[in-house]
Order: structure tokens, then sequence, then C-alpha cells
């Protein structure tokens, strides 16, 4: 009877003894349990073998620039939005940079003078190697000339700039004397000066064009980390500079009415998807020299810099560098 009697909080009751069953059914159930977790999360205590054959083949999918082969002595691709460094090869290798001077010759001509200054292309400026259709007295709207340089790469052209930005007062007005010579080193001094504020380590310019001064002297060195940077930057704060560089050709007229129908020194621009903007450079020196930005998807764009390539293998390794910088997007989660 008193089995049955309610208990109270005074009362004390006693313990029931433990059944052997209940135990067992604990025990299982715990088991069970494990189990299922081991299911659903995996074995935390094992640690995944892959086999030494096949270790390469899976670091290559994780980074596929890991079997990546370049004929450049020097390579940097640059995640601009992020800063990441994707890959790089000799990146502060201190080479001969050839027209890729031109960059920094636009980028000084464009901060230095407003654009619709006009430029008189003068026999000093025809001097130059290389011709790339300019007439004499024929006068063009800076930042068009800037544009026009840029595609076709012309020494000419680089010349004008250099001789009329250098020739302006620090106040901004033209001065009077006629030494072209020293209009151009004021120019190239403006040149290494923005070369420091962008902290491009390696690089030097001894001329505006980027044209080898002799047998073993360089018109310009640099390193391809400073390209991709200097590149990156012109991206970012002058884009209007470089944006035809991604055209095959392009119509282009100065001020005198005269039209250039122009090509663009890289053949590939249709070759490379995304394409924004590109800079080609050659000369015995530096061997084939390109720097390139493009879109990988979703307003990311990626530069790549190639120093010392071949005339045609800067081409073919900047094709290899796009399509294995977009693998390796795809291969993020």
């Amino acid at each position: 009877m008193d089995e049955n009697i309610p208990q109270t909080e005074n009362q004390s009751v006693e313990s029931p003894t433990p059944r052997p069953g209940r135990n067992k059914d604990k025990l299982v159930l715990t088991f069970l349990f494990f189990l299922l977790f081991l299911f659903i999360v995996g074995n935390p205590f094992h640690k995944k073998i892959v086999p030494e054959e096949g270790k390469g083949i899976v670091a290559a999918i994780q980074n596929p620039f890991r079997q990546i082969e370049v004929e450049a002595k020097a390579v940097y691709v640059y995640d601009v939005n992020t800063g990441t460094v994707l890959f790089s090869k000799n990146a502060e290798a201190q080479l001969p940079i050839a027209s890729l001077t031109k960059l920094m010759t636009a980028l000084v001509a464009a901060e230095e003078a407003p654009d619709y200054t006009a430029v008189q292309i003068t026999p000093a400026s025809l001097i130059e190697e290389g011709d790339s259709g300019l007439v004499l007295g024929e006068r063009w709207r800076l930042r068009d000339l800037i544009r026009f340089m840029l595609l076709v790469s012309s020494n000419d052209g680089a010349s004008a700039v250099a001789s009329v930005i250098g020739a302006r007062d620090v106040d901004g007005t033209e001065t009077t004397e006629d030494d072209t010579t020293m209009e151009r080193l004021y120019f190239i001094q403006k040149m290494n000066t923005k070369s420091k504020e962008l902290k491009l380590d390696q690089t030097y310019f001894l001329n505006e064009t980027g044209l080898d001064r002799g047998e073993s002297s360089p018109g310009s060195v640099g390193s391809a980390k400073d390209m991709a940077i200097l590149f990156s930057y012109i991206l970012k704060n002058e884009p209007a500079l470089i944006e035809l560089t991604k055209n095959d050709t392009a119509e282009m007229v100065s001020l005198d009415d005269k039209k250039h129908l122009v090509k663009n020194t890289n053949p590939v621009v249709n070759d490379i998807p995304g394409l924004l903007a590109s800079k080609t450079g050659f000369t015995d020196l530096a061997g084939g020299n390109l720097v390139i930005a493009f879109d990988a998807g979703f307003a990311k764009p990626v530069v790549i810099a190639i120093l010392g390539s071949s005339e045609k293998g800067r081409f073919t390794d900047a094709q290899k560098l796009v399509w294995t910088s977009l693998q390796y997007f795809h291969t993020l989660p």
C-alpha cells in the first residue's frame, strides 16, 4: 500500500536499484548517435591520405599556376581590387621596359597639362625611330595625341608630348626657349619623380620613348611588379588614357582635320576575353614586353605584366596567363 502513497517534499525516497537492461539500452542508443554523427560530419580523427602520384594533380587543381610555363624572364599577375598577387616570376628583377615607358609619358602629360593643350609636331619630334604617320606641322589635342601614342606606340608622339609639357613653367605658362633637349630632360625628370611617388622601386627613365640608347644602354628600366602597379594606377585614376588600346584599330583626327586610321601594336586584343587595355614594348635589349588588364568577371580587373619574352612569345605568354587566371578564379569557393 505504501508504494502508492504520494511523496511530499520532506519525505525521503530511496533510489531504485538500476536495472541491467536499461544500462544496455542506453549504451546502444549512445553508440547509434555516435554512428549518426560520423555519418553527418565525417570522421574528425581520420586523416585523408592522397597517393603520392595524385598529389601533383590535386595541387594543380587548387592552384593552376603551379604548372604554367612562360617564355618571359619576369611576370607579375595582380588582382587590382584585392591587391592579391596571383602569380609572379622574377617580379622585382630590373629589366629594360622598352615602350612600356610611354605609360609614364602618358600619365605625367595628362597630370601636367589640360586635355585641350595643343601639341604641334616639330622636326625634332620626327627624328625618333619609327614612322607612325604623324606629319610635320600637324597639331593635336593633347589627350588625343596621348591615346594615339599608346595605341600605335608612337615614338614621334612621345617626343612631341614630352617637348611641349617640358616647356611649361611651374605656373603653367609656355616658355619661349627653343631648346628641345632641355624641355625633354625636364619632362623626364617629372617622370622619375612620379615613379618615386608610386614607389616603383626598380624603375628609372632616361628617355620618354623607351628606345635603347645604345647597344648596351636601355632607354628605361623597371620590373614586372612596377609595370603592373603603374598600369593599375592608370586603370584606376586615368582610365580614358588607355581605354582605346583594347581595340584592334581606331580612326583618329588631328586639330587640322587630318584623319589617321591606326592599328594596335597588340595583334591579340580580340583573343583576350574581357580585355580592358594593353601596351606593348619591344627593343633589342628588352625583348618582348607586354602589359594588359582584363576583367576576370563581375568587375574583377586583373593586370598582367610580362618582361623579357620574345616578340611573339609575349602574346603567347599573355594568353596562357589570362586563361590560367580565369581557371584560378573558377576554382575558388
